[in-house]
């Protein structure tokens, strides 16, 4: 059975993740590596540090030691990491907001990138660029930070965060085609705002695991 080890660095998308993969790949074996002191980290020093490279790829070794095929990485703010870690690590890491970021820059051509963090934006926006030059198109990316709506999940005040991220996103509304939530743990507002703008609103979660199970089926693995 091929073995899939997702790698977070906070605990929001554990569950959930769990239960996509067992809706999209049930033929997967997924194991978790979850260390949330790594975006505690990374958010006191408003950049990943060193130490957190050092440990994420730390990480990337241990999955393959526990029989990887293949790294699902978690989080955005260490997606310049994972692209690294495709060049010296023994396995492939897998982006999990690649295919999102695919997608929508070939839906539009000015996308906001909302984010709870600002460690999240400047990451994401360079994934969408890079999407775009691979696809040979122009794009025109709006920031929309959701400020401290990561402080208010982590506390437990949902309500806050949503009502947060909706205001980000009905700031930049009128600038823009398409909406991306930079963040996994953000997909619960995409129907939400999807209503409230009226525009094409995408998350990572669904669609990171269904560019897996694309990966692995080109890689003839399943």
């Amino acid at each position: 059975m091929v073995r899939v080890v997702a790698v977070h660095t906070a605990m929001a998308l554990v569950a959930p993740l769990t239960e996509i993969f067992k809706e999209y790949l049930p033929e997967v074996k997924l194991n978790h590596i979850a260390d949330d002191s790594l975006i505690q980290e990374v958010i006191a020093n408003n950049q990943v540090t060193p130490a957190v490279r050092r440990r994420l790829l730390a990480y990337y070794f241990t999955a393959k030691m526990s029989g990887a095929d293949v790294v699902f990485n978690c989080c955005s703010s260490v997606g310049d990491v994972a692209d690294m870690a495709n060049d010296i690590a023994p396995v492939p890491v897998f982006r999990i907001d690649y295919p999102m970021a695919v997608q929508a820059v070939n839906s539009a051509r000015h996308i906001a990138v909302i984010s709870t963090l600002p460690t999240t934006l400047e990451p994401t926006r360079r994934l969408l660029a890079r999407a775009a030059r691979e696809a040979g198109r122009e794009v025109v990316l709006v920031d929309g930070l959701a400020a401290g709506a990561f402080q208010a999940g982590q506390s437990g005040d949902s309500a806050t965060h949503d009502r947060l991220i909706q205001e980000a996103a009905e700031k930049i509304a009128d600038q823009v085609d398409l909406f991306v939530l930079a963040q996994g743990s953000m997909a619960r507002m995409e129907k939400r705002l999807a209503d409230i703008t009226g525009k094409p609103v995408l998350s990572s979660p669904v669609s990171g695991v269904l560019g897996l199970k694309k990966y692995l089926q080109e890689k003839g693995l399943i």
